[in-house]
């Protein structure tokens, strides 16, 4: 693990049983209060990344946290993409499956223009279904998943090689648990 590593892991604290048992939640908030932390975590999501991305879309809600600074950084636009009823325009809807139960992610229909690559940004990567839903819906504009960053990947669980059966093969992960 690098330092950067080694850093952001001391701020991320593990929550067994959340939201149900047999879960362990990675909590972030320690890592958000630690401006110095937060600053290593920006940059190590960074790292990486494919030239060429023209617009950020982040997960809600945590890749909202992770996804605006970056876009900052990038000079780009930032898109959210949100749960149902929180968009107040037309959107395109997905639902799917979770570890624990099923869900459903929008995005506005005009969100995105036609061909631009997208950069997806959450701060987990678990089972992937959350990642695919999001890339579906950018194909669905019109647009490209261009490549994905998300803080944490999960090791044990297959989420990255989910993402490759939906054709996300650029994928990067600041931390490996």
């Amino acid at each position: 693990m690098t330092d950067a590593g080694a850093k952001i892991a001391r701020l991320i604290r593990n929550v067994p049983d959340f939201p149900k048992p047999g879960i362990q939640f990675k909590d972030i908030t320690p890592l958000l209060g630690s401006p110095a932390g937060f600053k290593v975590a920006l940059s190590a999501m960074m790292d990486g990344m494919p030239e060429g991305i023209d617009v950020v879309a982040g997960i809600e809600s945590r890749g909202f946290l992770f996804g605006t600074p970056i876009a900052m950084a990038l000079g780009c636009g930032f898109v959210p993409v949100r749960k149902p009823g929180k968009l107040p325009s037309a959107v395109y809807e997905e639902t799917f499956d979770l570890e624990y139960g099923t869900s459903t992610l929008a995005i506005h229909v005009d969100a995105l223009k036609p061909g631009q690559r997208v950069l997806v940004v959450d701060d987990l990567l678990a089972s992937g279904g959350t990642i695919v839903a999001a890339a579906d819906l950018i194909r669905r504009a019109g647009a490209i998943p261009y490549h994905v960053s998300v803080l944490i990947e999960l090791a044990e669980l297959p989420g990255r090689a989910f993402l490759a059966e939906h054709g996300l093969t650029s994928v990067t992960s600041v931390l490996s648990c």
